[in-house]
């Protein structure tokens, strides 16, 4: 009798079961977005190797993240262009709607001109500047004969005031900056903060060497979660 017993109450667990099937949904896992990596003038993507390595240490599958590379001595505005391509790729190629940006120093500018002036944010979530002249620094002006990237990082070049015309920070993106007052390439250091962005300040820590901080990598992995 118990045995029979057992059997009927196993049996009315499974019905139950499948009664309640298609109104429930099983818990899955989170997947992050995919981080685009852009990096800066006379950048590379391999600049990107120990903050990429220190978001697989905290979870992110290495599928997600990539570190993007492009000709930094052309127009942001062309790099823009690239860069929407790029996210289309990594869109298509991971199944995501959406995708994060983390930029360091001029990677910043382009990304920006691609979120307000290209259909950017439609498909971008978190949008992250680490040191990014985004109102301009006078480091550029030791280059800004030579290439067109580096004038447009001027104080009041025509690149950035069209940038910043209007709202700095368009669209449902969330926007952080990240900046330091030991930064000896953005001057002053209030160029990185965006009206409407998340400004964080990270401590006296050089321009290059946020990207190897792990206190930065950790805000960073922090805003864009």
């Amino acid at each position: 009798m118990a045995r029979a017993l057992r059997r009927v109450a196993a049996a009315v667990i499974l019905v139950a079961a499948a009664i309640l099937s298609p109104f429930t949904t099983p818990a899955k896992a989170a997947t992050p977005d995919p981080v685009i990596f852009v990096h800066g003038w006379s950048g590379a993507d391999w600049n990107w190797a120990v903050m990429i390595a220190d978001f697989q240490r905290n979870g992110w599958p290495s599928n997600r993240l990539f570190a993007w590379n492009y000709d930094w001595t052309q127009s942001n505005a062309v790099t823009a262009q690239k860069l929407a391509a790029y996210v289309d790729q990594v869109r298509a190629q991971t199944g995501a709607a959406k995708v994060d940006i983390v930029t360091h120093s001029m990677g910043g500018l382009s990304s920006r001109y691609y979120l307000k002036f290209l259909g950017g944010t439609a498909y971008v979530d978190d949008w992250v500047s680490i040191g990014g002249p985004n109102h301009g620094t006078n480091a550029s002006y030791l280059c800004n004969l030579l290439m067109v990237s580096c004038a447009e990082m001027n104080y009041n070049s025509a690149f950035l005031t069209q940038l910043n015309a209007g709202d700095e920070t368009p669209g449902p993106v969330n926007y952080g900056t990240f900046w330091s007052n030991c930064d000896e390439i953005i001057n002053p250091d209030s160029s990185v903060l965006l009206d409407g962005a998340v400004n964080t300040y990270v401590g006296c820590i050089g321009h290059i060497s946020m990207l190897a901080s792990p206190s930065v990598a950790q805000k960073v992995r922090n805003f864009i979660r």
